[in-house]
């Protein structure tokens, strides 16, 4: 008995061309290993093209290099007291903090740095995170919703663009220190609203007009985000920071975030407000809530550091004293550098291959000093930055003055 033929598929029309066999997949040509990062090439080529490639530099424990690249500006990173401080927290506590600091990454010393801070710099709370990047990330994202408005300083620091970035708020970037840029930008919005600045910034070293922006910020109930980055212990009565000598801080519409590896000489950041705020910031901020607690050395070190300054309040002033002390000297060689306001003393160079030759000879005569070029710089000048120390001696400071002046690249 005949079969009942198959039935006919669309395919199996006589006009249908017959498919090709598929190849094995064996041979099929492959790319070679790490194909997908050939792209890197092209962008490093461009980078030593352009004068802007980075290296890391390890540093020995030791050095006869005078240090004015780093941030310690009130010399205790090394100060006895301080390192006493983060080695015992670190035997009691452990050596990290095991978890985040809603599991098991809070502890005790971490709430009596958190007070400790919050009275120092005059506000009502404090939360302690394991960055300062962390902590305006925190503060930017937490208190911002899409929606908001942020006026941002052209010249803040990366931190802060990237909590403007993060935040899927709508972010107006106004020029630098331009109190009236922001009032307009604040004047056409609706909402909720907040403006960042940093109190000192750190490619020039001046100081933000905190007084006019508040006022312009309660023109139209905007909060004020303030990174005291560089204005904790070296500016304010005693070193308590830019926003308590403009008489803004603990102010009920204003929030600041420091860190703790600057002045204070240990690692980590905080950010201090009013009480609403800190506990708004426990329960959203991503960048708390998610992140391994600040390591207990850290917070000991910090802690040891906050309470040696209360006890030598003199500290901000001599730091003051030697960046001033730097100014006068390399401007009366005729060097073009900004005045400073605080401790970060700003030499312009002439382009960035220029900057990074003048840095490397400052290193080959015995000093340390930073280099700043695009992107690093909004403003695409390339600078030499100097910090000054409060332990530093008057011999130091006229050898690290005539060491920048004697490698100074000719003008062309």
């Amino acid at each position: 008995m005949p079969q009942d033929p198959a039935p006919t598929l669309p395919y199996d029309t006589p006009d249908a061309p017959v498919a090709a066999p598929r190849p094995s997949p064996d041979a099929v040509p492959r790319p070679a290993p790490g194909a997908a990062f050939d792209w890197l090439d092209d962008a490093r080529a461009a980078r030593h093209r352009a004068g802007l490639v980075r290296t890391l530099r390890p540093r020995p424990a030791d050095s006869a290099v005078l240090d004015l690249a780093g941030n310690d500006y009130l010399g205790l990173a090394r100060h006895p007291e301080v390192t006493r401080g983060a080695a015992e927290a670190a035997h009691r506590w452990g050596a990290g903090a095991t978890g985040s600091r809603l599991v098991t990454g809070s502890t005790e010393l971490h709430a009596q740095l958190e007070r400790e801070l919050a009275a120092f710099c005059g506000f009502e709370a404090a939360l302690v995170l394991s960055s300062g990047y962390a902590a305006n990330l925190a503060a930017v994202t937490a208190l911002t919703a899409p929606g908001t408005l942020v006026v941002s300083d052209a010249g803040n620091h990366a931190s802060l663009i990237d909590g403007c970035r993060l935040s899927r708020a709508r972010t107006e970037v106004v020029p630098h220190a331009a109190p009236e840029a922001v009032r307009a930008a604040l004047a056409g919005h609706c909402g909720r609203a907040l403006a960042l600045t940093d109190s000192v910034f750190s490619v020039d070293g001046d100081a933000a007009p905190l007084p006019a922006l508040a006022d312009a910020c309660r023109t139209r109930d905007a909060a004020l985000v303030v990174d005291e980055a560089h204005g904790l212990g070296v500016l304010g009565e005693g070193g308590r920071g830019a926003l308590a000598a403009a008489g803004l801080a603990g102010d009920a519409d204003v929030v600041a975030t420091v860190t703790l590896s600057k002045s204070l000489g240990s690692q980590g950041g905080a950010v201090l407000g009013p009480a609403r705020v800190i506990e708004h910031l426990v329960n959203t901020a991503r960048s708390f809530i998610f992140d391994t607690g600040l390591a207990p050395a850290a917070v000991g070190g910090a802690l040891t550091a906050l309470q040696l300054l209360r006890r030598e309040p003199h500290r901000p002033a001599r730091v003051r004293q030697v960046a001033r002390e730097l100014h006068a000297r390399l401007t009366s060689a005729g060097l073009t550098a900004v005045r400073p306001d605080a401790a970060v003393v700003s030499v312009r160079a002439p382009s960035p291959e220029a900057a990074v030759r003048w840095a490397a000879d400052c290193r080959a005569a015995g000093l340390a000093v930073g280099c700043f070029r695009p992107p690093s710089v909004p403003d695409g000048i390339s600078r030499l930055r100097l910090t000054a120390r409060a332990d530093l001696t008057d011999a130091q400071v006229a050898a690290a003055a005539d060491t920048v002046v004697a490698t100074a690249p000719v003008a062309g």
